[in-house]
Parts: C-alpha cells; structure tokens; sequence
C-alpha cells in the first residue's frame, strides 16, 4: 500500500507542477476560482505526501514550503505566467495543511486501532 500511495504522491507532484508551468491553456480550470484551485492542489499534495511519508512529516511539509516557492519563482520564466506572493502565500499554507490533515488521520486511525471496544468487537456470528 505505501509503495501506492507514494506513486501517487509524487504523480500529484508532477502534475501540479506541469499545471503551475505549463501553458496556461493546458491547465485545467474550475468554478472554484484561482485560490480555490490552488488550495485544492496543494492540499492534496500535502496530504499525499503527509500519508506516503509519516515519519517525515515536518521535513516534508518544510520541504514543500521551499519547493512551492521554487515553483513559484520559475514562473518569472514560464511564457504566459506570473509569479504572485498570494499564490505561494495559498499554496504553502495549503499543503501544510494537507500534512496536517495526514497526522490527525494517521492518529485517528492508530486510536481507532488501539482501543479496546474496536479490538473485542469480533466478526458477529
């Protein structure tokens, strides 16, 4: 399962970094807005990484932060796109939000696990 969601952590990856450089006619659109689209970007890709990563959550999500801001400055180059502080501003917060959100499941799940009402409770008969 780890070997999954990792695959699919960085495909997430590279995917929203294709969509942040690439033309902007490639990138895909929705009725959330711009800061909506960002913010649901990069809290999927916080919480992929957050879930593929456990042990390396807080390198991870600090990681994220710097690479966010690394993409957001090579817009300075990409044709067609323009780097905004208020897009690294969402997009950072976001996917720390999204590694946030892969600890609390990460904790519900070993609580859930742990407890001994969840463990007696066996296959009814």
């Amino acid at each position: 399962m780890s070997i999954l969601i990792r695959s699919f952590a960085w495909l997430l990856a590279a995917a929203v970094t294709f969509a942040t450089l690439g033309p902007p006619g490639l990138r895909p659109h929705s009725d959330l807005g711009q800061d909506g689209e960002h913010a649901l970007a990069f809290i999927l890709v916080g919480l992929a990484f957050g879930l593929a990563y456990p042990r390396r959550r807080l390198p991870g999500a600090g990681a994220a932060v710097v690479l966010i801001g690394v993409l957001e400055l090579m817009q300075f180059w990409a044709p067609g796109r323009h780097a905004r502080l208020e897009d690294f501003l969402v997009d950072a917060l976001t996917a720390c939000l999204g590694f946030a959100l892969a600890a609390i499941t990460d904790w519900g799940v070993t609580r859930f696990r742990a407890s001994p009402s969840a463990a007696s409770e066996g296959p009814a008969e």
